[in-house]
């Protein structure tokens, strides 16, 4: 049996992303479409949680706000995501944020859920994302995983009895009470 050849697959840029319709990202190359659109409970989930993490931010840097998708995070011209909530700390006059966000969440669907929990986890681990909540509205858990030497470990499984509070930087924080969410 034959191994599989790499080489022949199709890899994109960021260029060739800026001129797509439709709702796509662009990950280490691979072209992923973003749709059918999500169910309206998943919506639902990313409006609580950004609303949370937004009245909660207590952080010194005015340039750190809370956006959800779509919005881009150009990571390199091979790369490019939009994470359905996350924390950007920087100024920006381009399309797309460059600086890697402290805080991202990804609430699962079927169409993307396979993706957020390999390509993405390794992808956000790769490029320093301080902490990756995973979100899954089914089941109302979201697992909390916060980078330590280089490697994303399970900090909490949160239901909708908890809350858990963001510590970012020297003086940045925020906490989502999960019970506001679910």
């Amino acid at each position: 049996m034959d191994a599989i050849k790499y080489d022949n697959f199709q890899y994109y840029t960021y260029s060739d992303y800026t001129q797509w319709e439709d709702k796509w990202e662009l990950i280490d190359g691979i072209a992923y479409a973003m749709s059918p659109a999500p169910y309206p409970k998943h919506q639902r989930v990313v409006f609580k949680i950004s609303k949370e993490l937004d009245k909660n931010l207590n952080c010194s840097n005015p340039s750190c706000e809370i956006y959800i998708a779509p919005i881009d995070w150009k990571i390199d011209e091979n790369s490019v995501v939009q994470p359905d909530v996350a924390l950007f700390c920087e100024s920006t006059n381009k399309q797309f944020f460059s600086k890697t966000p402290p805080i991202v969440v990804e609430v699962l669907s079927k169409s993307t859920a396979l993706k957020d929990v390999t390509s993405k986890f390794n992808l956000y681990q790769r490029e320093g994302v301080l902490y990756y909540i995973i979100v899954e509205p089914n089941t109302e858990i979201s697992d909390i995983f916060k980078l330590v030497d280089g490697k994303y470990e399970l900090i909490k499984k949160a239901t909708n009895e908890d809350e858990y509070t963001f510590e970012y930087d020297t003086d940045c924080s925020t906490k989502i009470d999960f019970s506001l969410v679910f």
